[in-house]
């Protein structure tokens, strides 16, 4: 296939779902968990699970990078905002991020100086037209955006910048993997593993899966037919009685990742003895710091960070959704309290947050369960 429309079209899809349900044993029950949230959107949005047979049922994971970003975090940043010599650089996603006292957009209406960038790079040229204040760049994401945030750092030893830096949330997707293996609140047949950190990481680091806990993992595409042709591809696994690694998005994800990126990464940056995750609480190694190295570069030696925890609010149950435990609509607030316009947890906010895909295409998916069981 050449093009996007091919990766759509409803015939092969048809026949993707004939197959899935022709591999099914019957009286069998099949649960296989997306783990980006880019997968999420594309399935509630073109209606991925309508082709799927009533014994498939598809969870949804942590991989929304703003969606497990703990409250205390975001006041962290804000705390760092309120200076008058700072420029706060972040992602647009990150601006109504509740935090334990508000949001960005709360802070900059307060009178911080807080800027809406596309990469960091453009926090990088903030900090070029005001060498008078110190830029900081709200870094996060999985090893997908790390990369970036590498090069950025790299440039600015380079222009000798040192009025930016990072305040870095950067997580990596493989001790969450391991804190799902090890829940006992889910019992998963296996994983649809996430495209886009793939094609920075590769397929090698998720061998453990397969070979220690015995589940067959695909990385999959981000297309309709991508995500019926991995769910395809699994249950031949199943079938046929093998647990290995396999990459239906071969056309993007080499299977030894990107050495340049990785190469970027680990030249800046090192892994966190622990880091707190919203909804899944502390988890080792599952984050980057920048190295003492570019300490000049790094934002939270440079200020003064209060560090504290906050808990997330009661009502919301962002933890059990991140964890695949509950479907975003059997939360109490789901779609009352908490909508887009008015986010109680991060997983309503980002795009690529599985609330946020239920309550804009899912919620018709609700309606016809909820009528199927009455």
């Amino acid at each position: 296939m050449r093009h996007v429309d091919e990766y759509r079209d409803a015939g092969k899809a048809r026949a993707l779902a004939a197959s899935i349900a022709s591999l099914c044993e019957p009286g069998r029950e099949y649960t296989f968990m997306e783990v980006c949230g880019g997968h999420t959107h594309t399935i509630y949005k073109h209606g991925i699970e309508d082709y799927l047979p009533d014994n498939v049922t598809l969870v949804h994971g942590p991989g929304c990078p703003v969606c497990v970003i703990p409250m205390g975090r975001v006041d962290d940043a804000i705390h760092i905002a309120r200076r008058p010599d700072v420029i706060l650089a972040t992602f647009g996603d990150m601006m109504r991020v509740p935090g334990g006292h508000g949001s960005f957009f709360d802070a900059k209406a307060a009178g911080a100086d807080v800027r809406m960038v596309y990469s960091p790079l453009d926090a990088l040229r903030i900090a070029e037209r005001n060498p008078g204040r110190r830029v900081v760049f709200m870094a996060i994401g999985f090893e997908t955006t790390a990369p970036s945030t590498a090069m950025t750092v790299l440039r600015a030893r380079a222009a000798g910048l040192d009025n930016f830096s990072v305040f870095a949330n950067h997580v990596t997707i493989i001790p969450a993997i391991k804190a799902i293996l090890d829940s006992p609140d889910l019992r998963l047949d296996g994983f649809l593993g996430p495209g886009h950190v793939s094609a920075v990481i590769g397929c090698r680091p998720y061998e453990f899966i397969a070979r220690d806990h015995r589940k067959p993992i695909v990385v999959a595409g981000f297309e309709p037919l991508d995500i019926l042709r991995s769910v395809h591809m699994l249950l031949v696994q199943l079938r046929e009685g093998r647990c290995e690694v396999e990459n239906q998005y071969g056309r993007v994800v080499p299977w030894d990742g990107n050495a340049k990126a990785l190469q970027a990464i680990n030249e800046t940056m090192e892994l966190r003895p622990y880091f707190e995750w919203r909804g899944l609480g502390f988890i080792s190694h599952s984050a980057l710091r920048v190295r003492d190295g570019y300490a000049a570069h790094d934002a939270e030696r440079i200020f003064d960070v209060p560090g504290v925890r906050v808990a997330d609010p009661k009502a919301c149950q962002c933890g059990e959704v991140l964890k695949g435990v509950l479907k975003p609509w059997e939360c109490k607030v789901f779609g009352t309290a908490c909508t887009p316009e008015t986010p109680i947890g991060t997983c309503m906010v980002s795009s690529e947050g599985a609330c946020a895909a239920y309550y804009n295409f899912g919620r018709f998916t609700r309606d016809r369960v909820r009528e199927a069981t009455r």
